[in-house]
């Protein structure tokens, strides 16, 4: 079997391959860093991974998957009962981390192995790959947990060298390019897409460490051509946009902007175009499923979608009693299912878990709720457990709500949820925050706001006001902790 990283034999030695901050790693030094680390992990079986921001997570992470080794990227800012049960549960032997970090007690049985990210490359020779198949794991990363403890998706190699290639496809991305992010490195976004997506095509990474619209200028004014980010980060740089030429003037320098991990409201995406000519390039995935879609870099973008299935990537909707739905008419709803060699194997130690997440023919359950144009785009509407609400016999996805509260020009954030309506079955609830609390618009007022863009049946018919909305770390709002009255 072949490395997932060509380039760290095939590249110019000086190349760059990785920058944290002012700290950074050629080809060269990256390959003798991982290729020493991996002399020392083979045959581990499993390891964890201290993923914090730092070259020193890139070098693990690497190291493992060239020594054959599944590495299971642990959240710095998980608490202890969450870290106690992941270790207790993926049986890893060791937690690699940079020499300088504070482990917390749950990790104090596991014997830890400090990684050296200065290695001489004239002293290591030649960096070989362990024998591996594509279906061996390549990490175990687990879910967020919001209805139990978090569960081990066991993502083979297949999955990652797949989903890397369909995005190179999809986003025309080569070694030439120059990435620069902000996200987290314990989740698929920022470790799997930003980190170990630019190595497998030989060209590089700049990590900022903690996102910051200055951060992201400075980089595309000295060279980066793509921008991964979540809605959390683009709505910063929309609001900043406006007092900032600068900041427009890099941007407009990006060959590719890209959100994941939540749906980028259709405001933002409008701000950012106006102000810099950039569209930004939506695409959907999963921990269980890495990317499944993607708007083309060739192609037509439109706020609010997610694009069309990546090439190998089958998808289909369908109703609440596991019927496909036969024809895509960009209104009717329906569950994502999801088939292809992007899909993870198991969740570890789960096998009742991952037996009801398949269908007998192999389709992928994704919980997730969209609507698909006749030309295949799609736009995902909400959660199934969370942002489906059956109101008044309609099936209406929280998402397009929560879209045209956006668009009111009082509204800074917005969520939907639904709530039990003895009339209706449920009624459709805004969660509001203003961006003027000494004056928000009324729940009438959005009302009206709403029906006029959507359908009258559509409209909220409660609104609760917020100073904020609770998010988790990656952007996302968390809806179970939207209590009603």
């Amino acid at each position: 079997m072949s490395s997932l990283f060509p380039a760290l034999t095939g590249a110019p030695a000086e190349r760059a391959a990785l920058r944290f901050g002012d700290r950074s790693l050629t080809y060269g030094g990256l390959g003798a860093a991982a290729g020493a680390l991996a002399a020392r992990i083979g045959g581990a079986g499993r390891v964890a991974v201290w993923a914090t921001p730092a070259l020193e997570t890139a070098v693990a992470v690497v190291a493992a998957l060239e020594a054959g080794v599944a590495a299971v990227p642990l959240n710095p800012k998980s608490g202890e009962k969450e870290l106690g049960h992941i270790l207790s549960d993926c049986g890893a032997s060791a937690v690699l981390a940079a020499p300088g970090d504070e482990l917390p007690s749950s990790l104090a049985d596991l014997d830890r192995i400090d990684v050296d990210v200065d290695v001489d490359v004239r002293a290591t020779g030649p960096l070989a790959a362990a024998p591996a198949s594509d279906e061996d794991p390549a990490l175990v990363v687990y879910t967020s947990g919001t209805t139990g403890p978090p569960k081990g998706a066991v993502l083979p190699r297949r999955a990652v060298s797949h989903t890397l290639d369909a995005l190179a496809d999809a986003w025309q991305w080569t070694g030439e390019d120059v990435l620069v992010h902000g996200l987290p490195l314990f989740h698929v976004h920022g470790l799997v897409l930003g980190i170990l997506g630019p190595l497998r095509r030989g060209g590089s990474v700049r990590h900022l460490g903690r996102f910051s619209t200055q951060g992201v200028a400075r980089e595309l004014d000295d060279g980066a051509t793509m921008v991964f980010g979540v809605p959390t980060m683009y709505h910063r740089i929309a609001q900043a946009l406006p007092d900032d030429p600068g900041l427009a003037q890099a941007l407009g320098k990006a060959r590719l902007l890209v959100s994941g991990s939540a749906a980028l409201p259709v405001h933002d995406h409008e701000r950012i175009t106006a102000a810099t000519g950039q569209r930004v390039v939506e695409r959907y995935g999963m921990t269980e499923t890495l990317m499944n879609t993607s708007v083309r870099a060739d192609g037509e973008p439109r706020p609010g979608a997610v694009g069309v299935p990546l090439p190998g990537v089958e998808l289909r909707l369908v109703e609440e009693d596991g019927t496909p739905i036969a024809s895509y008419d960009g209104e009717t709803v329906g569950e994502i299912q999801v088939r292809g060699p992007n899909l993870f194997t198991e969740y570890l130690n789960r096998p009742d878990a991952t037996a009801a997440a398949f269908t007998g023919d192999g389709w992928f359950r994704t919980g997730d709720m969209a609507v698909r144009d006749p030309d295949g785009y799609v736009r995902i509407v909400g959660r199934k457990a969370t942002d489906l609400i059956k109101s008044g016999g309609y099936k209406i996805g929280a998402g397009e709500i929560e879209n045209a509260l956006l668009e009111h020009a009082g509204v800074r954030e917005a969520a939907v949820t639904g709530e039990p309506d003895a009339d209706l079955g449920e009624r459709i609830v805004a969660w509001i925050v203003p961006a003027d609390p000494e004056s928000p618009p009324t729940a009438d007022e959005l009302a009206s706001h709403v029906a006029a863009r959507l359908a009258p049946h559509k409209r909220p018919r409660k609104v609760h006001y917020l100073d904020a909305l609770p998010r988790n770390d990656m952007g996302k709002i968390m809806k179970r902790a939207l209590t009603h009255d």
